[in-house]
This record gives C-alpha cells, sequence and structure tokens, in this order.
C-alpha cells in the first residue's frame, strides 16, 4: 500500500468531526503551526466576503492534491516549479497563468490545482484558481465541494462574481468551479466579458496569483480564443504518452512569447533516488 493509500485508510477510520455530513478536513497541522508562521511574517488575509466550504480531505488524497499536505516530498517539485514561475514573472510582470495541455488526461487540471495550493502557502501570495473549462469542470470534483455555482453563471445569470468565489478554508487560497456545462464555451472565453473578467481578477489585489484550468489546446477552439486574455501559459505533457509532434502542434497554436515552458508529468523513472521534473523553462 502506497503513502497516499495509508493516509486515506487513516482519515476513513479516525473519527474524524463532521460538520453537516462532511468530514472537517483541514489538515491539523495548518492549524497548529499557524502562530509559529505568523511570528515569521506569514500574513493570511480575511475572507468575509467568500462563501465558506468545507473539502473533502479523503477525496483530495484520492485524487492526489497533494499541495494541501504540509510534509508531503512530492510538494517539493511543485515548490521548485512555484520559484521558477515566481522569478520569471515578475520581473516582466502579470499574474494571470493558464494552465492547459495538448489532449484530455494529461494532467492538467492536478497540475493547476497543486500549483494553486502551493502559492497559497507562499509568505507573499494569494491564489485563486478558476476552473475555465466549461463543458466538464472537475476542479470541485477533485477537491470534494459542491460546485454548485461557476463561471458560467456569470456569463448567463448575471450572478456577481463575488457569488462565485469561495474560500475553502486551506492557506490563501480562493476557488471558482462549478455550474451546469455549456458546450459553446469558446464564444463565451473569448467575449468581452470574459476580458473585463479577467481584468478585474488581475487588478483587485496585487499579491493574487490567477490560475485558470482551460481545455485541451487540440481539443477544440476555446483556448485558442481564450489565450489572448492572459499573461502566461503552462503546457502539461504527460510523459510516455504524449508525441513530440503533438507537443510541437499545440505550442504552434499558442502565443510564443507567452508560453513559460512545459511540466512534464507523471515521470516514473528515478535519477539519483529522485523522481525528475520538467520546469517551465522558454528554451523547452
Amino acid at each position: 500500500m502506497g503513502r497516499f493509500g495509508r493516509i486515506l485508510n487513516t482519515l476513513k477510520g479516525n473519527g474524524s468531526s463532521t460538520r453537516g455530513g462532511v468530514r472537517d478536513q483541514i489538515p491539523v497541522q495548518s492549524r497548529q503551526d499557524y502562530r509559529e508562521r505568523q511570528k515569521a511574517g506569514w500574513v493570511a488575509p480575511v475572507y468575509s466576503q467568500s462563501r465558506q466550504i468545507v473539502i473533502d480531505m479523503a477525496t483530495v488524497l484520492e485524487n492526489r492534491c497533494i499541495g494541501i499536505l504540509p510534509d508531503a516530498p512530492e510538494a517539493e517539485f511543485y515548490k521548485v516549479l512555484r520559484t521558477q514561475i515566481l522569478q520569471r514573472t515578475r520581473g516582466a510582470g502579470g499574474n494571470t497563468i493558464m494552465v492547459t495541455s495538448a489532449f484530455a488526461g494529461e494532467g492538467k487540471t492536478l497540475t493547476a490545482i497543486n500549483l494553486a495550493l502551493t502559492f497559497a502557502k507562499d509568505f507573499k501570495q494569494t491564489a485563486l484558481l478558476v476552473d475555465c473549462d466549461l463543458r466538464q469542470q472537475k476542479i470541485h470534483r477533485y477537491l470534494g465541494t459542491g460546485g454548485e455555482k461557476g463561471l458560467i453563471d456569470y456569463f448567463l445569470r448575471a450572478v456577481p462574481v463575488s457569488e462565485l468565489i469561495v474560500w475553502p478554508q486551506v492557506e490563501k487560497l480562493t476557488l471558482i468551479s462549478g455550474g451546469d456545462p455549456y458546450y459553446e464555451s469558446s464564444e463565451l472565453l473569448g467575449s468581452p466579458r470574459m476580458k473585463e473578467l479577467i481584468a478585474e481578477m488581475k487588478g483587485r489585489y496585487p499579491d493574487r496569483y490567477v490560475f485558470l484550468d482551460v481545455p485541451p489546446v487540440l481539443a477544440g477552439a476555446d483556448t485558442l480564443a481564450f489565450a489572448p486574455l492572459v499573461d502566461w501559459i503552462v503546457v502539461v505533457v504527460e510523459s510516455g504518452t504524449t508525441q513530440v509532434k503533438d507537443v510541437n502542434r499545440a505550442l504552434e497554436l499558442l502565443p510564443r512569447e507567452k508560453v513559460l515552458g512545459l511540466v512534464l508529468n507523471r515521470q516514473r523513472e528515478k535519477i539519483n533516488g529522485y523522481k525528475p521534473y520538467r520546469y517551465p523553462n522558454r528554451d523547452t
């Protein structure tokens, strides 16, 4: 049984408290070291307007959202990735990052979630995670939350953005995910209202990084319509599955000046005891 299986079994049998039938899953370590981190300069905003939700920790771990754990060795790769992104974006400016892939199933949604969770742990940053895959939103499923409302409610029902943003009581993370699927999504993602929404997300808080999970590049027109609105792009590639020619096809369709680089996902081989990770690199 792997490490995540052992954690999962512990959660299922440890008699954790419940709230409304949902297990109270905020990691104990996050509560215990809150004061210590405050002394070191860590400041969390007060989410008085965002609706509070409770995530399902068993679901989070089952889906390998390891960025939520305080001591997961695998999380170190995301911390290095966070450092690379911060170094590249701070100098050039821009805080909206689109996460995509060539095809479905390469791990883009999980990468977006773990990146947002990792950025939310940074002393100086907050993170907003937005589900822009309007045909099949998954972020709320990965986190075990309800997902009653999402971006589609902003476009079609004039629901204010403030009512869509929820706080899962995790670090300095807020998110938007949920709502009904919508199949004419490329028109919405490239619309003037979407441009206004991105501008609002981008400019409201100077310390916020916005991560936007979008459909695969080669799956349709959604990402191509959306790419002009963001500052930066991260492309997730599944190791041993996605062919180089398909990665190149996807990159040719994206504005190359915005592409931070490729994240190589599901690399299994180890080098000197460590799993390799392909960091964003303009030369990749």
